[in-house]
């Protein structure tokens, strides 16, 4: 079972941004150590309880950190950004850190409506227009664009000798059907989704144009020494994400998130337990989407918990 980390740079409670994003680094030195196989991090703006807009500025103070690891964003969010620019600082990236670099691609808006309309005035029509923008983004990548057109003579530089992987993440059929169209390796958030992500993987390896088609199944998953331990820090997870769907961006604490109740508690797709339990549940989750790859996202109020949860799952993967 290969094992990667999506890092949402959460701001635990009680601290700081600041905070948020050195947590970020520790944990990549963590994962570098452990053996993990790729570090993501996301874009969000202007969010209570996350601290990462920028995941090319953070991409390059872990790269500085770690040795081995592989680094990226999940996801740069095409919309607000021209290709080439994006291009260019991954290009970077993959200069001073060669063949670790992946360029995850998403088309969400990552913020509020305002932040999204600061970012991208015309977000709903850069949206639109995403098959188009993926296309010239990797024809700069590959600097391959026909000798007629406009950006044939245009390269997005520095060129390193390992170009950045390119991926398509995504929740839904459209996503699905553009990585397979354009030979990309495709991530499907499961965490975050409602959609039948078996379809949605079945759709990608279907259509896909290339050779080897490469699926990646990002989840939510939270791991303890203990069952009771568990299951309190899953339910403060679900309290919070019940609340921000909400509106409110108030960070509740374990002890004022157990006087929540929740109707829908038992359907969640957050995996949670003592190393045992989430090994078994990833283990059917595994053989029941046939992914590639599986990539953990944790949230709990605090670093120290939350490198736990990493420790204890890379050892139980580990263990025959």
């Amino acid at each position: 079972m290969k094992l990667s980390i999506l890092d949402q740079s959460p701001i635990f409670y009680g601290e700081t941004e600041g905070d948020a994003l050195q947590s970020s680094k520790e944990l990549a030195v963590l994962a570098d150590r452990l053996g993990y196989t790729r570090y993501w991090v996301t874009e969000h703006h202007d969010l209570e309880h996350v601290a990462c807009p920028a995941p090319e500025v953070l991409l390059s103070y872990i790269g500085a950190h770690t040795k081995q690891i592989r680094l990226g964003a999940g996801a740069i969010l095409l919309p607000h950004y021209q290709p080439y620019k994006v291009v260019e600082v991954f290009n970077t990236l993959a200069t001073l850190f060669p063949d670790r670099i992946d360029l995850g691609l998403g088309r969400a808006p990552g913020g509020s409506a305002e932040a999204t309309t600061a970012l991208s005035p015309r977000f709903l029509e850069e949206v639109r227009k995403m098959p188009e923008k993926v296309e010239e983004l990797l024809h700069f990548l590959h600097h391959d664009f026909p000798k007629d057109h406009l950006f044939h003579n245009v390269q997005a530089k520095p060129i390193p000798n390992h170009r950045p992987e390119p991926w398509l993440l995504g929740t839904g059929k459209k996503s699905a059907l553009l990585a397979a169209q354009q030979n990309l390796s495709y991530a499907f958030g499961y965490f975050m989704s409602d959609h039948d992500g078996k379809e949605l993987f079945n759709t990608y390896r279907t259509n896909f144009v290339g050779d080897q088609p490469y699926t990646l199944l990002a989840v939510s998953v939270i791991c303890s020494e203990t069952e009771s331990r568990a299951q309190e820090l899953a339910h403060w997870t679900q309290v919070n994400n019940e609340a921000r769907k909400k509106g409110d961006q108030t960070l509740l604490s374990v002890e004022e998130a157990k006087c929540v109740s929740l109707p829908n508690e038992s359907n969640s797709k957050l995996i949670s337990g003592t190393f045992k339990t989430v090994k078994k549940k990833l283990m059917n989750l595994e053989k029941e989407y046939e992914p590639d790859e599986l990539m953990i996202t944790t949230i709990t109020p605090n670093r120290e918990e939350r490198l736990t949860s990493y420790q204890l799952l890379s050892e139980a993967i580990q263990q025959k």
